[in-house]
């Protein structure tokens, strides 16, 4: 008998949960992607730096966008507020999280992967999230180019030394280390007008590379 209450609780729970996503699915449906933009290269390449995903979101974004049901409590639930949702730009992946850092970088203080009804953001230790890696531009970081002194991501690193330090006889050119898990909080705060640090994948190293 109680075998029976469990199993018919399960599929309660289950179809309501449907019952709950097929809003979001519909949205999705309705919001095709701005293609127009999407032609253009400099664009997706400062799309792609500044669009991070929460911490704890799956690897994989396809399976991310698979698993996010764009219920939006990720986004209620953060002390900064630096979550955001896919409008019409995102197509397939409207209504799921990002977080811009030019804008707000995340504090890690996990909310929003305990609150995530799905395995999209998953609940992770503080030294295994990985949101990316930040990378900076020594061309143009004012320290490292002899315009001033600095250090602002330095000092807001909620990581300390083990993600960010400075160039060893110069106290003030920063060097992004491996403990750097993506926050953004750096980007956040950089006064330089060009932003010279920003969040990539992590094989794209922690050293802008210029072409001619």
């Amino acid at each position: 008998m109680q075998r029976r209450s469990a199993l018919q609780r399960l599929i309660r729970g289950a179809a309501l949960l449907a019952a709950a996503s097929l809003p979001y699915g519909v949205a999705r449906l309705l919001a095709p992607e701005a293609r127009a933009q999407n032609h253009n290269r400099e664009h997706n390449r400062e799309h792609k730096r500044n669009h991070i995903r929460p911490p704890g979101a799956l690897k994989d974004d396809a399976a991310f966008v698979a698993a996010c049901i764009g219920c939006g409590l990720c986004g209620e639930v953060c002390p900064p507020r630096c979550i955001r949702f896919h409008d019409r730009d995102g197509g397939g992946k409207v209504n799921t999280p990002f977080i811009n850092p030019e804008d707000k970088g995340c504090t890690l203080c996990n909310k929003c992967m305990a609150v995530c009804p799905t395995e999209a953001l998953i609940e992770t230790p503080l030294d295994e999230i990985d949101m990316g890696i930040a990378q900076i531009d020594r061309a143009a970081c004012y320290p490292w180019v002899d315009r001033g002194i600095c250090g602002a991501c330095v000092s807001v690193c909620p990581l300390g030394e083990r993600a960010i330090g400075f160039e060893m006889w110069n106290q003030y050119r920063p060097i992004i280390k491996d403990g750097c898990v993506g926050c953004g909080l750096c980007v956040e705060v950089c006064p330089e007008p060009s932003l010279p640090i920003w969040i990539v994948d992590r094989a794209e190293g922690t050293v802008a590379r210029h072409t001619v």
